[in-house]
């Protein structure tokens, strides 16, 4: 019998037995069995041709072993086959039997599709391994195969889409129309759609850009989207000089679009952006340098020059960084300075002009940009001596009417004196310094006025010096001068013979000292301990030291001496960043930043909308405090029914917290510039607020068994300065509440509120802040099941005074119907007053806690449902556009959200869902939103759809916060490894979060800590070091957490580009080896 399998499967032999003798009947026998056999055969074969193989039988071809392997994993199923699982068995390899062929007819008739049969050992055919085939088989491969595959990607074929058309209600042959039947394109998308291929798209886009920048030639949008289109056609282009030729087109429409409107900063933007594809480093710095000389006072054109020189790893050095500072900040403030003096020109106008506003913020910005880069390069003085500076030379600056020139020689003067600076004990401000240096220096005059009138007698005869008498003084001058120099002699060679004597030590010990030779660190523990010291001496030395601050009897004065050299902050230092500023909103702003900047509690000094506050994040290496916190309460909620430690969290990764001297002096600086920056602006709640946080860390730190509140005694004395201040009693209650002490803070609350009558009405503004404050304190006091009424009824009574407009007298007994609907009618009224001067844009705090103190009392009154529907109202006030750049707006969101998740037992999760769904869409960047969000969607929704949020947050708004609450929701789980290093490359593939430095460094602790996976974690390092070679922790994390995985001479070359770099190391290896000599 004749065997039909296949060739890949061999037959054993067989052998037949020879018959010594057979009869004729056996032999006929056997003749007819054959033949039957053979048409059984025969009958089974055709069979097998019709059904294609239903079995796996011996005609089937396919791979036997599971060492071959197809060359691609998967193909896309693009057409979709209905008969898709029409097969001869289960086995994967199999082929369908049959393929589309052939495609005929036109548009007009119906489209038939032909099959083939084919013939026995064809209709199977392996899909990936092609050229292992034969020629026929290789010819008749499946429609998802490579082969079409290819044809689908083909840009000059086009997709048609097959229906079935309708049949017409009219009967043929009745009448003759007059005119043509007109097909709708409904009717021809029934019978065919037949999309345009990719080549047409391209041609009819570039003809419909084409016409749209003739028509509207200074439409900025048209040529941005022309130039993005341009992205997408590269993005389709395989070939790198394809690429380069479709970068070269979108350069030229940017350059035509830029000669069009040269003063469109996105255009500019978009072009430089091109540039920077192409040119090389040095080319690109010359075109920014080229267009910066055209538009000077463009604010964010310097802030993107700023960042691309910063992160360029190759010409990166701190001087050069430095001096593009200084050109930015020299050429805003001059513009400034122009228009300040326009302004002042034009009597009629009293108000300061916004693009001047601005400007001036925009300029702070960048003068804090470069105190972060000096702080993160290890210049924390220079930092700290930057900020003393500029708040001194534009906040404390005297009242006199001075040229540019004459007030930096007088602030020179200042700094090279010994007057005590901003954030020092018993500083004064420069105005006042200068104030009493000049009447110092009038005293001594007065004083020595009569001394120089006794002189030769009254008759003011001075006898003149004999030639005797001067030749002596001569000779005493001689003397001296000889004296000083064999002196001067002494002292150095003293220096030299203490200079061999130290290294004629160092030898001894093995130390080579030789500063040409190569000293060869042989033990990576020994960087480890270098880096060590290094990051503990950034902590300690951050402050400016004075030239007479150095303690002169020290055990070594010569090393005290250099360490103190090093840490002086001269004027050259300083005088080129050195700016004024005119209006109070660019003053109050450097404030904040100042505040923010040394880790002080500033409530609220930008939207998080704003890009200020984007690129604040963005720069920072060190999470602040407040984000660890959410960023922590995020991983104990998704990581609460796993018995998981502390260790696995996000903040673990990269330590943020700060040395506890540290913090105690800064918190001592912080009260003290505070203080003085209260005398610019008085009653100022959000710095009394600070100064009153920094003074009780502070005390905190240096008496922790006290239970009295630590800010106690600053807030008596302050408000014994000024005992009109009601913003500032209310800071002062509520630290008493926060830290127990209940009634002491009711007092000090109803004492406020009961002489209110007597304060002028422009203090009076500030009560619904007050009112809000005493009822907020009051409902956060229902702790115990007993006091909760209580406290209801005195919060109630309390608004009610508020919006009754009545006179507020100490809680007697609960609030009366009628004192209710007058208070609900009063708060309608007020809210009125609102309307109209939000539709104006003036929105202030006090109207905020207006409209929150009304829904508290409808909340407390009727319910939950009605003071969300004064909330919402309030918000139906504003425009949208308006309404994303309030900061004011955004707390009072924050508010709406906090108490619906308070009440979120009530069954509100749907309106807690679509105001947390709002919020985000109005704020992407708020990180208190998305702690709500993973709160309330971790107990009531699946993970999937938090997920899918992020990455629609991710991909829509990217930002440093998005990507680390992302990042925190996913660590912890089980199998989210992969999920993990996907989000990771995802933020840093993006152009600007690639500069971020903490997620560099969260990455790659990561690495380390977690995925446990030392090659990624080098890889990840030398990326992350080429991407922010700034960034001196970021190197030091390298020291401290690779010393295991490089090797003693590549952490010795990373401490040398460090030096190349310019970053400030203030420990020497000698040290750490000297100490390992002796030790041993």
């Amino acid at each position: 019998m004749t065997s039909h399998r296949s060739p890949l499967r061999h037959k054993p032999p067989s052998y037949r037995l020879i018959d010594s003798s057979r009869s004729s009947s056996s032999g006929d026998d056997d003749e007819r069995r054959s033949k039957k056999k053979r048409k059984k055969r025969r009958r089974r074969e055709r069979f097998e041709d019709v059904s294609g193989g239903v079995s796996r039988k011996s005609g089937v071809r396919a791979w036997t072993g599971s060492v071959t392997k197809p060359a691609k994993d998967y193909y896309i199923d693009v057409r979709g086959d209905r008969d898709n699982l029409v097969f001869g068995s289960l086995y994967r390899m199999d082929i369908a039997r049959y393929k589309p062929h052939n495609l005929t007819a036109s548009m007009e008739h119906h489209i038939q599709f032909l099959y083939r049969w084919k013939s026995r050992g064809q209709h199977l055919d392996v899909d990936g391994d092609i050229d292992a085939l034969d020629s026929n088989s290789r010819n008749a491969v499946r429609y998802c195969s490579s082969k079409y595959s290819s044809l689908e990607k083909h840009k000059g074929f086009k997709h048609l889409h097959v229906a079935a058309s309708e049949k017409s209600s009219i009967v043929p042959g009745e009448f003759i129309a007059l005119t043509e039947p007109v097909t709708t394109l409904h009717e021809e998308g029934r019978k065919g759609d037949l999309e345009e291929s990719w080549e047409d798209e391209i041609i009819n886009k570039t003809r419909e850009f084409n016409k749209k920048s003739w028509n509207s030639p200074h439409d900025e949008k048209v040529w941005l989207a022309f130039a993005e289109f341009q992205d997408k056609i590269a993005g389709m282009q395989p070939q790198k000089a394809a690429r380069l030729q479709t970068l070269e087109k979108k350069i030229s429409i940017l350059e035509k679009a830029t000669e069009l409107n040269p003063d469109s900063e996105n255009l500019l933007l978009c072009l430089l952006k091109s540039y920077q594809s192409r040119d090389s480093t040095d080319v690109l710095v010359d075109r920014w340098e080229k267009i910066l000389r055209q538009h000077p006072g463009s604010c964010n054109l310097w802030k993107e020059f700023l960042r691309v020189r910063q992160g360029e790893f190759s010409s990166f050095k701190v001087s050069d960084m430095r001096k593009a500072y200084a050109h930015a900040m020299q050429a805003l403030a001059s513009t400034c300075s122009r228009l300040c003096r326009q302004g002042r020109e034009s009597v009629h106008v009293q108000t300061i002009d916004p693009d001047l506003i601005n400007l001036e913020l925009g300029l702070v910005d960048i003068f804090v940009s470069l105190c972060k880069f000096e702080w993160q390069t290890g210049y924390q003085e220079v930092a700290t001596g930057l900020f003393q500076a500029e708040i001194e030379y534009s906040l404390f600056c005297p009242s006199l009417l001075l040229s540019m020139q004459n007030k930096h020689r007088l602030f020179e003067h200042f700094w090279n004196s010994n007057g005590v600076r901003i954030g020092e004990d018993e500083a004064m401000g420069w105005a006042i310094w200068l104030e009493k240096e000049e009447e110092n220096r009038q005293n001594i005059f007065t004083e020595d006025l009569p001394q120089d009138s006794d002189v030769g007698g009254w008759t003011g005869w001075v006898e003149p010096p004999s030639g005797a008498s001067k030749i002596n003084t001569q000779s005493e001058e001689i003397v001296e001068d000889a004296d000083d120099e064999e002196m001067e002699e002494d002292d150095h060679d003293s220096e030299n013979k203490s200079e061999k004597d130290v290294e004629l030590l160092l030898k001894k010990l093995g130390i080579n000292v030789d500063p040409e030779a190569l000293v060869e660190v042989k033990d990576t523990e020994t960087w480890k301990r270098w880096s060590k010291e290094e990051l503990s001496r950034d902590c300690e030395q951050w402050m400016p030291v004075r030239e007479n601050s150095g303690p002169s009897n020290d055990e070594n004065p010569d090393a005290e001496s250099n360490e103190g050299l090093s840490r002086l902050i001269v004027f050259e230092d300083v005088c080129d960043y050195l700016f004024s500023l005119c209006s109070e909103e660019a003053r109050f702003y450097l404030v904040s930043r100042f505040i923010d900047f040394f880790g002080g509690k500033i409530s609220r000094w930008t939207c998080s909308n704003s890009s200020s506050w984007t690129e604040s994040i963005l720069s920072v290496d060190m999470l602040q405090a407040s984000i660890v916190e959410q960023l922590r309460k995020v991983f104990e909620v998704t990581n609460r029914t796993q018995s998981m430690t502390d260790n696995f969290s996000l903040i673990s990764y990269v330590d943020s917290s700060v040395d506890v001297s540290k913090m105690n002096s800064i918190m001592k600086f912080l009260r003290n510039a505070i203080l003085l920056f209260l005398r610019v602006f008085p009653r100022s709640y959000i710095l009394e607020e600070a100064v009153l946080f920094a003074e009780e860390l502070y005390v905190a730190q240096m008496n922790s068994s006290s239970l009295v509140n630590p800010s106690r005694a600053l807030a008596k004395s302050l408000l014994k300065s000024d005992r009109q201040d009601l913003l500032l009693c209310g800071l002062y209650a509520r630290s008493e509440a926060a830290s127990g002490n209940i009634d002491l803070a009711r007092k000090v609350f109803d004492m406020a509120l009961t002489s209110m009558e007597g304060i002028p009405v422009a203090l009076r503004e500030n009560a619904p802040m007050l009112y809000f404050w005493y009822a907020e304190m009051e409902l956060a006091n229902c702790s115990c099941e007993n006091s909760n009424e209580l406290s209801s009824q005195r919060a109630i009574h309390i608004l009610s005074c508020l919006g009754g407009c009545v006179k507020y007298t100490s809680y007697q007994n609960q609030t009366s119907g009628l004192q209710l609907l007058r208070a609900r009618q009063g708060f309608k009224d007020q809210m009125k007053g609102i309307k109209s001067a939000w539709a104006r844009g003036d929105i202030k705090d006090q109207s905020i806690a207006l409209i929150c103190s009304a829904s508290l009392f409808e909340i407390l009154t009727l319910g939950w449902a009605a003071g969300i529907g004064v909330i919402e109202e309030a918000f139906s006030m504003v425009l949208p556009e308006r309404r994303s750049q309030s900061s004011q707006l955004e707390s009072l969101l924050i508010h709406s959200i906090r108490i619906l998740q308070k009440h979120l037992k009530d069954g509100n999760l749907p309106k807690m869902w679509e105001h947390l769904l709002q919020g985000l869409q109005i704020y992407p960047y708020n990180p208190d939103l998305f702690v709500s969000m993973v709160e309330v969607g971790h107990r009531y929704t699946v993970l999937h759809k938090l997920r899918l949020i992020f990455d629609q947050y991710c991909q829509k708004k990217p930002s440093v916060i998005t990507w680390l609450f992302a990042l925190s929701f996913e660590l912890g789980k089980p199998d989210s490894q992969h999920r993990i290093h996907g989000l990771f490359e995802r933020a840093l593939s993006n152009d600007r979060l690639q500069k971020s430095v903490i997620l560099w460094r969260c990455y790659l602790a990561y690495e380390i800590h977690v995925a446990c996976n030392p090659s990624a974690a080098r890889r990840v390092f030398f990326r992350a070091i080429h991407a922010c070679p700034w960034s001196k922790r970021l190197w030091l994390d390298g020291f401290q957490q690779l010393n295991s995985i490089l090797s003693a001479k590549e952490l010795s070359d990373l401490q040398e580009v460090m030096r190349d770099k310019e970053l400030h190391l203030r420990t020497d290896i000698y040290e750490i080896l000297l100490q390992d000599e002796i030790a041993t």
